[in-house]
């Protein structure tokens, strides 16, 4: 099989800007990725980095003062032909094939992605009518394999239950069965765990990974937290003020960080922590997206940037330094034989 048939998901070049009154915000400023077929790959980052208005776009689902500027968003579904999402019409029906049925999204609070008026069992068979050509009773038992699908008990029970019924545990298993019901080749999942406590969290991780594997499905995985990335992930993009600064597989990120910015993510880890001393953080702040520093935009806050080098023209674009492992740093090989040598730049 040609490599290329795995692909699921490209992204090329994508630029998400919004016109706000403190000036134009880049966003997302010429991202570029793929998804494979069966592959979970995390887009991390800190907040306001541009990983969520990055799966936004994808789905179509950026809101004015936001517009898509250029790039292009190819699915390619098991059964037909390449969609290019970017070039369907607001009211095309292809378009709302693509949101549900080919590509579905896991919303990161699932109150405000649950109806609070509408059973659950009301929400999972509209998302399956809406998708699939059967009847009412069909869609009803097909909403209850689907809790059942995610470990909820009692599922005719549940059906009948208002999202307030239900802990924030459960609401996230409900959003994880809407989101799958149709079998879509792509989820999305966009900080899935973020209002869950640790226990619970494990618990919707190991699903995912469950149901991932069941389905054979990709997985985008939006998240902050380092922590989960390595549970998770197969592949990692780290993000930094709208662009990709560094990309590979798991192990490589985690054994061998090239870029400055992912290796200061890995060293705020709490397992990486010495006992007794303070956890390492990253210095500085993030700037404003609307006054991204020239240069890597990243040289204000990074140990390694030298003047003149890092802080001039435009920010370095990814290239490989190994097989399938990427980075967006002008110093990278540098700094790589620093710390092999125990130097401090």
């Amino acid at each position: 099989m040609d490599v290329s048939e795995d692909i699921l998901l490209e992204v090329r070049d994508l630029r998400t800007h919004f016109h706000t009154d403190e000036g134009l915000v880049r966003a997302v400023d010429g991202v570029s990725f793929t998804v494979k077929r069966g592959q979970i790959l995390a887009l991390v980052g800190e907040s306001g980095c541009g990983k969520s208005v990055t799966s936004y776009s994808i789905l179509r689902l950026i809101q004015p003062p936001g517009r898509i500027v250029s790039g292009s968003i190819v699915l390619h579904p098991r059964n037909g032909k390449p969609i290019d999402v970017l070039k369907l019409r607001e009211n095309d029906d292809l378009l709302y094939h693509v949101r549900g049925g080919v590509a579905a999204m896991i919303f990161q609070e699932p109150m405000s992605a649950l109806s609070p008026v509408h059973t659950v069992g009301d929400q999972i068979r509209e998302a399956i009518l809406l998708h699939r050509n059967v009847t009412k009773k069909e869609a009803t038992r097909r909403a209850a394999e689907m809790l059942a699908k995610v470990g909820i008990p009692n599922p005719d029970v549940r059906l009948r239950q208002y999202p307030h019924e239900l802990s924030g545990g459960m609401r996230q298993r409900v959003v994880i069965a809407m989101a799958l019901a149709c079998d879509p080749d792509l989820l999305i999942a966009d900080e899935p765990t973020t209002a869950l406590d640790v226990t619970i969290q494990a618990q919707v991780l190991g699903l995912l990974k469950k149901l991932q594997r069941e389905t054979g499905a990709g997985v985008l995985l939006i998240t902050h937290d380092m922590g989960v990335v390595a549970q998770t992930a197969d592949e990692v993009a780290v993000m930094y003020l709208g662009r990709i600064v560094e990309r590979g597989r798991v192990q490589q990120i985690f054994k061998t960080p090239r870029h400055p910015y992912t290796m200061g993510l890995l060293k705020s880890l709490p397992s990486r922590a010495v006992r007794g001393q303070r956890l390492p953080s990253i210095p500085g702040s993030v700037p404003s997206v609307s006054n991204i520093p020239p240069g890597c935009p990243f040289h204000p806050r990074c140990p390694y940037a030298l003047r003149g080098v890092c802080d001039v023209g435009s920010p370095p674009p990814l290239e490989a330094i190994e097989p399938g492992h990427d980075v967006a740093c002008l110093r990278a090989r540098e700094i790589q034989v620093e710390l092999t040598r125990g130097a401090v730049a």
